[in-house]
């Protein structure tokens, strides 16, 4: 590039000025590269830089190229068009990063986007005005100098390097090698991943593609496929879809992380065995009885809600854009059918402590989060609510009462999930854990004192399991004013450094009941008695939801599993 970067004049200020001149450039690269690529600094809303090469500038390098070959170095109008575009990007990055990492899910456009001006309206009635007006100054202020910004560094590209570029060949290798780095990218080489960063106009693509499908009957029946047993059961005749349950509420508990590997892995196995046990134990001291298997979760190491919905829909979300879409929809749940013959149903979610649209669509009649809960206990992790205290708050604040009509609980535990650490102590007393000091002072500071070990998980996580196995032994040995009927289900197995790479998706499920009829049923479908699950997969979770309809509508009836997908 020494050609083109030389100035009129000679000697020393010839120098200083090519030097300035590279120094731009290279802000002006690792500018747009670095607005493209950065990470979001958990758990807060700011950023951390990335040495990865962003596929957007890549392309917006090669798109300046092209202009300056054809047409010369691109004008004003041109340069800010070019940077209101890449601003666009950038926020899109934000977007993308920053969402999943402080709500735990990804934006969808269909859901997020109409809470706006309500969030809007709610927040600008709890501030005086003067704080109103510099909140929209310094957001109209921070987007124009970001543009100003953009705008400066896509003209030192246009005007210094673009020209040098089609000339030095050394340039135009780099340019080949970042081109064929990103292709590769795209084309799913996981060699590229520690080198090119995730793009972000897939995010947009997606979101216009879940919004067109949304508005498309045609469209969303080809996406989504039906699921026959749930469909069936709301239309059979008034009484007989849930008739085998008898009125007997039903608690359907996801374990977090709670994967395959507990009963795979020989160290899990042999350490876990113990807890475990009692937890035999306790099932059948309550005079309840269990049955086992596994089943595939459409996911793995994280993305909860693909596995939440798969069984309450039936349909396999093991695609995510399936899940995005199906909330757009009106198609019937587990939820819906059990409300159609007179059970309430209640969504218990601790882990949420924030607005969550798309709640709408599950269609809870009673709907406790984190902030609900009114948690008084030291916090403990990042999830702050032990599991235990969740399940005991549920029947403290809603009774069951002879009187009331049956329950559906849907409840997605939340202290079994990564990091695994500090692991809750239990509180066998379950009055007091209820209480603003659960937990004895010794074993509190042991546990608060715990830091989670990034680079060996696999420790928290059994001890975490094992908690887990000790609070539902202890809720099962709890007096129950009524008769349950509970489903455990793993909803994936944990991450990687965990589990090791090339595990099985299936995850484990237990039916308990008091009535061997019910769980015959599920035993003619390839279920086992106890708590070890027959090693064969029945299926995926969208099928256990037909298991479910089916066995709840006929005792001892026997329940079909699908074929597809088996192993």
């Amino acid at each position: 590039m020494g050609s083109a970067l030389q100035a009129p004049g000679s000697g020393a200020s010839g120098s200083r000025r090519a030097l300035r001149t590279g120094l731009a450039v290279a802000a002006a690269v690792a500018l747009l590269n670095g607005l493209l690529s950065f990470n979001p600094w958990w758990p807060t809303p700011a950023i951390v830089p990335d040495h990865r090469l962003a596929p957007e500038f890549v392309w917006t390098w090669v798109l300046l190229l092209a202009w300056t070959a054809r047409r010369g170095t691109p004008g004003r109008v041109a340069l800010a068009l070019l940077a209101g575009a890449y601003a666009l990007l950038v926020i899109g990055r934000y977007i993308d990063v920053m969402v999943p990492a402080l709500f735990g899910r990804s934006l969808n456009v269909y859901w997020d986007v109409p809470q706006i001006p309500r969030f809007l309206w709610v927040t600008a009635q709890e501030r005086p005005v003067w704080q109103l007006a510099a909140a929209v100054v310094a957001v109209v202020a921070g987007l124009a100098a970001l543009h100003a910004l953009l705008r400066w560094a896509l003209g030192v590209l246009a005007r210094v390097a673009a020209p040098v570029a089609l000339r030095h060949r050394g340039v135009q290798a780099a340019t080949l090698a970042a081109v064929v780095l990103v292709l590769a990218n795209h084309a799913g080489v996981q060699a590229t991943w520690p080198v090119v960063s995730r793009p972000v106009l897939p995010t947009y693509w997606k979101q216009a593609e879940l919004l067109a499908t949304a508005a498309s009957p045609e469209r969303l029946a080809r996406a989504l496929p039906r699921a026959e047993a749930l469909d069936a059961a709301l239309a059979a005749p008034p009484g007989t879809a849930l008739a085998a349950l008898r009125g007997r509420d039903v608690y359907i508990v996801f374990l977090e992380s709670v994967g395959a590997v507990v009963h795979d892995h020989p160290v899990a196995v042999r350490q876990l065995a113990p807890a475990r046990a009692a937890l035999a134990d306790a099932i059948r001291a309550s005079g309840r009885h269990v049955v086992s298997a596994f089943v595939r979760s459409p996911t793995i190491g994280g993305a909860s809600d693909l596995a939440h919905l798969s069984l309450l829909s039936g349909v396999d979300l093991s695609d995510p854009r399936r899940h995005d879409l199906l909330l757009t929809t009106e198609r019937p749940t587990l939820m819906s059918l059990f409300r159609a013959q007179g059970y309430q149903t209640f969504g218990l979610y601790p882990a949420v402590s924030w607005e969550w649209p798309e709640r709408a669509y599950y269609g809870f009649d009673v709907y406790l989060e984190g902030r609900t809960l009114g948690y008084r206990g030291p916090g403990l992790g990042p999830w702050l609510i032990p599991d235990q205290f969740s399940i005991a708050r549920l029947e403290q604040l809603h009774p069951r009462r002879p009187g009331d009509p049956p329950r559906l609980v849907f409840f997605p535990t939340i202290t079994s999930h990564l990091p695994f650490s500090p692991v809750p102590p239990y509180q066998p007393d379950w009055a007091r854990v209820l209480e603003p000091d659960p937990f004895d002072a010794d074993e509190l500071r042991r546990s608060l004192d715990e830091q989670p070990d990034w680079l060996n998980m696999f420790p928290d996580y059994v001890r975490m399991v094992e908690y887990t196995y000790r609070w539902l032994s202890g809720w099962f040995a709890q007096p129950e004013p009524r008769e349950a009927v509970v489903v455990l289900v793993g909803d994936h197995q944990p991450t990687a450094n965990v589990t090791g790479e090339g595990v099985r998706w299936d995850v484990p499920v237990h039916v308990v009941s008091r009535d061997p009829a019910l769980l015959a049923g599920f035993e003619a479908a390839g279920f086992a008695p106890g708590l070890e699950p027959p090693s064969r997969s029945l299926g995926g979770l969208h099928d256990l939801n037909a298991m479910l309809v089916r066995a709840f509508g006929a005792a001892g009836g026997g329940v079909r599993h699908a074929d597809s997908g088996r192993r």
